[in-house]
């Protein structure tokens, strides 16, 4: 790629964790000018002490799975030297993000209020937990405690379980990328207007409106849905995990030509004549017989046969643990793990940027010093 799609944009963050890291890394990722002001008084992103892998000391793989190909700068902007550094550097921005508790950006003097009279085309963003005018604007707050509140711990897991939170940090990572798609149309304004703004993105509000179709039922009809067995839609059947073999697949069979092509794949007189599984209303409302007569059929064969059998017609996958994830040699067709050599380890190997532009990734380096690379600030 002769250019990378945001090259000539400059983008100061103000970030620790993971969302607003994780969203900067997407646009450093496309070729913008990510500078991280890290907080030097407390030795920087506290992600750098995430272990149990470390890269060195201040350094670990956490943090640089979330700042692939940004510019580090230490700075304590309460102190008068490095305010000033940092607003030399504001001077020439699109835009300043930050991802502190809601009451922080105006203590701080990081909102447009403040650094709109240095750069009246900036754009500011604020990712913070609850938002930064209402009462909660000073809660700090995590993505685990989103799915807790929102409601996703209770569409989450078993429904003979415990309320259970996603693998991943979900909310984090939605809430990062959902902010900068509003900071990039804000720059795009500003590039037009000449006139620079606030954008605003919560924890709670992602985690809110991730509840999709599950929150506009409620809202609208009242109708509060909860956890299913086997991982199962909440509407739609059989889209849920089964038993084979040795093991465990996920079969989504969200339309009626899925449905018939599974038929035909399994041959079973009993279930294809059944009139509990004639249609779709029939089948969500005997999902338990259906799951049962299913478990029977795919119970006499391993998971292979069925990945072979199924594959091309309806929508099927087997259910891995994260080592068979990473040993599939799919990923290694995608190219989805790359190298991205480390000064302390030159083996060292993260996960893909998923974005591709003219069918190619984008490189990836490690995050490093802002003024190792292109001169100190001043």
């Amino acid at each position: 790629m002769t250019m990378k799609p945001l090259e000539g944009l400059r983008i100061l963050s103000i970030e620790q964790f993971a969302a607003g890291p994780y969203g900067s890394m997407f646009l450093a990722d496309m070729g913008a000018q990510v500078i991280k002001i890290e907080n030097k008084d407390i030795g920087g992103d506290p992600s750098r002490s995430m272990g149990p892998y470390f890269l060195g000391r201040g350094d670990s793989l956490v943090f640089q799975g979330w700042n692939t190909n940004k510019q580090s700068l230490m700075l304590d902007l309460k102190q008068a030297g490095d305010r000033a550094e940092f607003e030399k550097l504001v001077a020439g921005a699109d835009a300043v993000v930050n991802n502190l508790r809601g009451d922080q950006p105006a203590k701080l003097g990081l909102d447009y209020a403040t650094l709109g009279a240095i750069n009246p085309k900036l754009c500011c963003l604020h990712i913070s937990a609850y938002g930064r005018d209402n009462s909660r604007g000073s809660w700090p707050g995590y993505d685990f405690l989103m799915q807790a509140e929102s409601g996703l711990m209770d569409l989450t897991g078993d429904p003979a379980g415990d309320p259970t939170r996603f693998g991943a940090s979900v909310i984090d990572y939605m809430t990062g990328i959902t902010g900068m798609l509003g900071l990039m149309g804000a720059i795009r304004r500003a590039q037009i207007t000449g006139a620079g703004c606030d954008v605003d993105v919560s924890l709670f509000d992602v985690a809110l409106h991730q509840l999709g179709y599950a929150g506009t039922w409620y809202i609208n009809e009242g109708h509060a849905a909860s956890r299913l067995a086997r991982g199962a839609h909440l509407s739609v059947t059989p889209v849920q995990t089964f038993r084979t073999a040795d093991g465990w697949i996920y079969i989504m069979c969200m339309t009626d030509r899925f449905w018939s092509a599974l038929l035909g794949v399994l041959d079973k007189l009993a279930i294809t004549h059944d009139p509990r599984f004639a249609d779709q209303a029939a089948r969500a409302k005997h999902r338990d017989e259906l799951t049962h007569a299913l478990d029977g059929a795919f119970g006499e064969k391993p998971t292979a046969h069925w990945l072979k059998a199924l594959n091309g017609l309806l929508p099927v996958s087997p259910v891995l643990t994260v080592r068979q994830a990473f040993e599939n040699p799919f990923l290694k067709e995608i190219d989805m793990v790359r190298p991205v050599p480390h000064p302390q380890d030159p083996e060292m190997k993260l996960l893909a940027n998923p974005l591709r532009f003219d069918g190619q990734r984008l490189a990836q380096q490690p995050c490093r010093s802002f003024e190792a690379t292109v001169g100190s600030p001043a």
